[in-house]
């Protein structure tokens, strides 16, 4: 099937529950062609059969650079023919001098076997004189096969960074042959060397040119990269050399369609897996990208489920796959024994894995360029392709579905890296006093590294000599004490029963994911956590059939170390400093796979993670904080609030993430003295994320208004205020008190942009459910039997009922039935539209289920006490609620009631059942009307819960 006609019938079947809110066609490109010239006439042969007989312009132009000398930079998408730019000169260079030598750097072990392939299969068709040897060196290359290598280097190696760094630069001396003819480093998918690993490996490039120069070179540098705005800006930063940029491709393309996706039911992963079921019918092969290695393995799994004659054609990809595994899925895929894989970002880069049709995006990949290197993965050699964009219900998602134009038009961001961040530079100063004592008139210790030098000097790990003009360490090997990816080195992870390795978590991960009685998902096979070994960095977990999945539980505490800058908002301040963050997992929830219900929470003891990192803080002048609580808002609730609101958001603004980011709210901070929204980098150290933020804190508050003002929603959603990684599961939050504050620190008032026609649709559901809903049922009852006389709360269906009383809203009347006519209160209840009660779930409910076969959670309900929990994370009563919120107090308890049943005073039970039920009716309808209810908080205040029961 076409793809035309496949968005044609996708868009039509209202089956699939989608609305297609935008639906943009980029149109086919041709391309711009330049004559293919090498200096060597056999390698022009060689290249025509491997099918390559012409130069894209763009390419001719870069490899010319390449050939004068100049360090490169080519920022163009996927499938341009980046490979060719750097393996044209190299196989010039090497074939003119067999002393040339080229050194090649990927981020993926994937993406080094692919360009070896390439390399080896080239090399093959030259003349049998024209030796260019290529070898990988890497984590998979057997110890045996790496002594060779070392004792005679071929022509190129390819390798990764952890490798230059571990086994390259520290040992230079035993690649003397190598450096002392190389003469080409490539630098693949250099974007990936951002934040963290990036601020890491501008280090490593400034050791690897200071070795160079050591034997006497100075090596030319390509680069190719995805499309990002500051290639030559964030080269130079990487390398502290001088590059050329080249962004323009003229490649030819194939007509593109770009879809927005709002998904009307069942989420985001709900619509993919419906999506790749048609598509798999229609016989497009098809790449799913989720935001999660959970998310993969489920969609996968629940794919396969589904696919029928398709189950076996379908595949996870993620990171902590063994190699075989994943090369296993690549090969699958490139020959088309798989027709669809699901990939977290491990699929995101260059590695070849055929022609794809569709590319369904399951929520928004966080940053312009990653959504572009993923739409860049279909619709190759000028094949008509899609991309369909599925909108979670975050804030992020959500604000593109309302504003598709300004989706369309955003340019890619920025790469971000901090070079002189003091903990990596530190680190780098003493690995490269290892590799070559440090002079202190070396180009290499300029601007903050001097002063560097002289902390680690002073903590003895650097050691002065000479006249104090040179510097060596004792450290032997500190290499190995530097992790570049910043995720301080992986967990194995193990099946408890077989003892088989499964594959590896980082650090950063291993609490939040496979602690103690997590539930693990690998390659469609459930697994229980049962133990982790911090001493051996293990993880123990047995195949278990599951109906629940787990999520951590988290608190954190954040000291301010100290101010670098600040500014003043519309209500407070806002500084910009070093943090000290606390964050702990004290334990974790169990939820249904099916509905998402929460079933359950499990106490942890795990170890604190305590790290200094870079940060924004936002202070609530005590006067808007005075005014929140005087219009009875939850203040904490909107503070809250806000910092969702605030990290989802920045991903707008800066090439983030917001699982790179952090935050905490505290009503009242030890250090400030006032209520304060703290955001921070999530890494060690910070990565220059919150640095930019603060100097777009305008833009920022602004949009923030714009999001949470524009959102349909009543009292927060994932659209606006809710976050999927709250560690306390989104309690509390007050939408309303947010409002307030947004606009008090953004300093104006901002008008609410008008909604889209799916926030129209959302809105008018509204108001069929409320004109739909005519009668409702109010429900209470009362036991013969108390717990301790029935042994437990767990027993509840032994207390036995006194009486049920029963609300009906159509007749304005109070009905009564007894034990007896337990099975004829059901069959009644069954008539209304709602049930309401408090403590209807877990109490009445089960009760009355030991006196019936008939099955009261069945029933449509609104259990009051439910909802106020799920809202705050703790209970109130009754009486509590309904003292504060109407004004009025119960009038007897129900051990007063368990009493009168004794002494058989059933008239008194019935009285006492009954003005219950009154006060519930009126709470509810309250809640109904006002949009919350009212509680007094710890600090005595009264406080509201923002409630939506229409």
């Amino acid at each position: 099937m076409s793809i035309e006609k496949f968005i044609r019938q996708v868009s039509g079947d209202e089956a699939l529950g989608i609305n297609i809110v935008s639906h943009k066609v980029f149109p086919a490109q041709k391309g711009e062609y330049a004559r293919l010239s090498c200096t060597d006439n056999s390698l022009v042969q060689a290249l025509e059969k491997s099918g390559i007989r012409f130069l894209y312009t763009h390419q001719a132009e870069a490899i010319n650079l390449v050939r004068s000398g100049k360090n490169v930079v080519v920022s163009t998408p996927t499938a341009s023919g980046k490979s060719l730019i750097y393996n044209l000169p190299v196989f010039e260079s090497i074939l003119e001098d067999p002393e040339v030598r080229a050194l090649y750097l990927f981020p993926l072990k994937a993406l080094t076997q692919d360009q070896h392939q390439f390399i080896a299969e080239l090399a093959g068709r030259l003349k049998e004189n024209q030796d260019i040897s290529s070898a990988v060196y890497d984590g998979d290359t057997d110890h045996a096969v790496r002594s060779m290598i070392k004792k005679d280097p071929p022509r190129i190696i390819l390798t990764n960074p952890d490798m230059l760094h571990r086994s390259f630069l520290p040992y230079h001396r035993k690649w003397k042959g190598f450096f002392s003819g190389l003469k080409y480093v490539i630098v693949d998918e250099v974007h990936t060397y951002r934040g963290v690993m990036g601020s890491n490996m501008a280090w490593v490039f400034r050791r690897l040119a200071r070795i160079c120069a050591h034997y006497g070179r100075e090596p030319v540098f390509i680069f190719s990269s995805a499309t990002i705005r500051n290639p030559v800006q964030f080269t130079s930063q990487l390398t502290g050399m001088d590059c050329t940029s080249l962004t323009k491709s003229r490649a030819p393309q194939g007509k593109k369609h770009l879809l927005l996706v709002d998904p009307l039911m069942q989420g985001a992963a709900g619509a993919a897996i419906r999506l790749l079921g048609r598509a798999l019918e229609a016989g497009l092969r098809t790449i799913v990208y989720t935001q999660s290695r959970k998310m993969t393995e489920l969609i996968a799994m629940w794919c396969a489920e589904k696919a029928g004659p398709f189950k076996n054609r379908i595949s996870a990809y993620r990171a902590g796959f063994l190699p075989e595994q994943r090369r296993e899925i690549e090969a699958g895929l490139s020959s088309g024994r798989l027709l669809a894989v699901v990939s977290t970002s491990a699929l995101e880069l260059g590695i070849d894995i055929g022609h794809l049709d569709l590319c369904l995006l399951v929520g928004y990949p966080g940053s312009v360029m990653a959504t572009r290197q993923r739409a860049g993965r279909v619709g190759r050699s000028g094949r008509d392709s899609a991309v369909m964009l599925i909108g979670h219900e975050d804030a992020l998602d959500q604000y593109f579905l309302r504003h598709p134009q300004e989706f369309f038009s955003m340019e890619p961001e920025s790469a971000v890296i901090d070079p002189y961040n003091p903990r990596i530079m530190s680190n780098h100063l003493v690995c490269a006093a290892a590799d070559l004592p440090l002079q202190t008139e070396e180009k290499f210790l300029e601007h903050q590294a001097q002063k560097s030098v002289c902390d680690l000097a002073k903590q003895g790990r650097l050691i002065p000599a000479g006249r104090g003009d040179y510097y060596y360490t004792l450290e032997k090997y500190p290499h190995k004490d530097v992790d570049l990816r910043g995720s301080g080195g992986n967990y194995s992870i193990f099946d408890q029963i077989t003892g088989e390795f499964l594959g590896d978590i980082d650090q950063a991960r291993v609490f939040y994911e496979t602690h103690p009685g997590a539930v693990y998902l690998h390659l469609g096979k459930t697994y229980l956590v049962h133990e982790l070994s911090l001493e051996t960095r293990s993880v123990f977990a047995a195949e278990t059939r599951l109906s629940y999945y787990t999520r951590a539980c988290t608190q954190k505490q954040t000291e301010i170390v100290e101010t670098l800058q600040s500014g003043v908002t519309g209500a407070g301040k806002v500084c910009l400093g070093k943090l000290k963050v606390t964050e702990q997992v004290v334990g974790y929830e169990k939820r249904q796979v099916k509905g998402q219900r929460r079933i359950g929470s499990v106490p942890l003891d795990l170890p604190p993670v305590i790290f200094e990192t870079q940060g924004i803080w936002l202070t609530i002048d005590p006067d808007l904080h005075k005014q929140i609580e005087k219009k009875m808002m939850h203040f904490m609730g909107g503070i809250h609030a806000v910092e969702h609101c605030l990290i989802g958001c920045l991903p707008l603004l800066i090439l983030t993430d917001r699982n790179d980011l952090g935050g905490i709210s505290t009503p009242a901070h030890e250090q400030l003295g006032t209520g304060a929204i703290f955001i921070y980098d999530g890494i060690p150290g910070g990565i220059g994320l919150c640095s930019q933020a603060f100097t777009l804190m305008d833009q920022l508050l602004d949009r923030a208004v714009r999001v949470i003002s524009g959102c349909p929603c009543e009292n927060g959603c994932p659209a606006c205020v809710h976050s999927p990684k709250c560690g306390s599961g989104n309690r509390p939050l007050d939408k309303e008190a947010a409002m307030v504050m947004l606009r008090e620190l953004a300093g104006k008032k901002v008008q609410p942009v008008s909604c889209p026609a799916g926030s129209a649709r959302l809105e008018k559901d509204k108001s069929k459910e409320k004109s739909r809903m005519k009668n409702f049922a109010v429900l209470d009852i009362e036991t013969r039997l108390s717990a301790q006389e029935v042994g437990g709360w767990g027993n509840s269906h032994l207390m036995g009922v006194s009486c049920s009383v029963v609300y009906d809203s159509s007749s304005n009347e109070f009905l009564t039935f007894f034990q007896e006519q337990t099975d004829d209160l059901g069959k009644y209840l069954s008539s209304f539209d709602l049930v309401v009660g408090f403590n209807l779930i877990r109490f009445d409910y089960r009760v009355l289920k030991g006196q019936s076969g008939f099955n009261f959670h069945d029933l449509p309900t609104l259990d009051i006490l439910a909802d106020v929990e799920k809202r705050l994370g703790h209970r109130l009563s009754l009486d509590h609620l309904a003292g504060h919120t109407l004004g009025v107090n119960k009038s007897a308890s129900g051990l007063l009631a368990l009493k009168w049943w004794k002494q058989g005073k059933m008239d008194k039970i019935i009285e006492y059942c009954r003005q219950d039920v009154a006060i519930t009716r009126d709470l509810y309808q309250f809640g109904r009307e006002q949009g919350h209810l009212v509680f007094q908080n710890r600090s005595g205040r009264k406080v509201r819960i923002p409630v939506d029961w229409n």
